[in-house]
């Protein structure tokens, strides 16, 4: 049965039980090339302000990339959520051990006093998660719908890059006509241009 099939509630419980039964050494050695192959983008090179979302659970560990990114002295965004609207927030992150906390979900996110609220439309490039993504760059997430509601305050040209491991690539993840799309998806094996 591929993705076509699976409607998104079960696509999205069979993916994260199969990312689930990765082991904590497989995530981070799978993470680390995940890491070399972003910071060898054009799209990441040249960005000055960028989005990452910050990982729990068994999705790609993006915290060793934030800090990595702040040492190289780019200006690191991440979300902090607004559970009422369903919105996000860009906040400036400076120290990723003094900064952060469990926040909506459990999902770690800039405790009050180290919210620094950055305008969308100043980020150049978005590092977005997900459950699964298929080549065309269509993108399941967690069903909050936090990003549907940011895309659209973004300016028009900003890159969205994924970062997923192998297994959650699927042939088709099932799309709504608003959703947008991915630009590339990063994962331990390659890197995937969207099909336009």
């Amino acid at each position: 049965m591929d993705g076509t099939t699976l409607d998104k509630r079960t696509l999205r419980r069979e993916i994260i039980k199969a990312r689930d039964k990765l082991t904590r050494a497989e995530i981070e050695m799978k993470s680390r090339a995940i890491a070399a192959r972003l910071f060898a983008l054009p799209a990441y090179r040249v960005s000055r302000t960028l989005l990452f979302f910050l990982s729990f659970g068994s999705e790609v560990d993006t915290l060793p990339m934030i800090e990595e990114s702040i040492a190289r002295g780019k200006q690191v965004a991440v979300p902090k959520a607004v559970p009422a609207t369903r919105q996000l927030i860009p906040s400036l992150l400076l120290d990723p051990q003094r900064d952060l906390a469990p926040g909506v979900y459990g999902i770690p996110e800039p405790h009050p006093e180290a919210l620094r609220p950055l305008d969308p439309g100043e980020l150049d490039l978005i590092i977005v998660p997900g459950v699964a993504f298929d080549e065309a760059g269509n993108r399941l997430g967690y069903g909050g719908g936090y990003y549907d509601r940011f895309f659209p305050l973004l300016r028009p040209q900003v890159p969205l890059v994924a970062l997923a491991f192998e297994l959650q690539i699927r042939p088709a993840v099932p799309a709504d006509p608003w959703d947008r799309r991915v630009d590339c998806i990063v994962t331990e094996k390659r890197l995937i241009a969207r099909k336009h």
